[in-house]
């Protein structure tokens, strides 16, 4: 999909409301939106995007989602918001300083929400909005008060070295734990 200018410049000023509620089981974070998630509203909607696929084969959702169901996650015990809130075409763009607000404000979110897990979709996102140089995938030493956190491969078309299947092996390490620790 193209944009014009003008589409271009809204987008980038639209903020893409959280999917989520208190006690959910898993509240998954991107790293922020793109371009088509904030013209569409619609989490992780681009084409390409892996998130709901992996959701899916991963045995979060019994069935594949489509971004423009996004809602649909709740009844799941699951959500989805963003370390940072401004629109971008590449995570690129973004600033260490508004990664680590990011990290600030989510910290706030989660303590409001009491999720049982943060979903941090992007290790590299997490690693600066939390300053933890040295985190990798998989459940992190650190809390948010009683909720725990794990860094999840990003799902980005663009990050070729996680395939489909992979991701969902370890998306699907994460919902074995959330189960369990219910």
């Amino acid at each position: 999909m193209a944009f014009t200018p003008e589409e271009l410049q809204a987008a980038r000023d639209r903020l893409v409301p959280d999917v989520a509620a208190s006690g959910l089981r898993v509240l998954f974070c991107g790293i922020n939106p793109g371009l088509m998630t904030a013209a569409t509203g619609h989490h992780f909607a681009r084409p390409g995007n892996r998130f709901w696929p992996v959701l899916h084969a991963s045995g979060f959702t019994p069935r594949l989602l489509r971004p423009a169901e996004q809602e649909e996650l709740l009844a799941h015990g699951l959500g989805i918001t963003n370390v940072v809130a401004r629109a971008s075409a590449k995570a690129s763009e973004l600033t260490a300083e508004e990664y680590r607000e990011g990290g600030r404000l989510l910290a706030e979110k989660v303590a409001r929400l009491r999720p049982r897990w943060l979903a941090v979709a992007g290790v590299t996102a997490y690693r600066v909005a939390f300053d933890d140089k040295h985190a990798v995938i998989g459940p992190q030493q650190r809390t948010l008060g009683t909720t725990r956190v794990w860094a999840l491969p990003n799902p980005s078309g663009l990050n070729a070295h996680w395939t489909l299947a992979t991701m969902a092996e370890e998306y699907g390490r994460l919902r074995t734990a959330a189960w369990e620790d219910a």
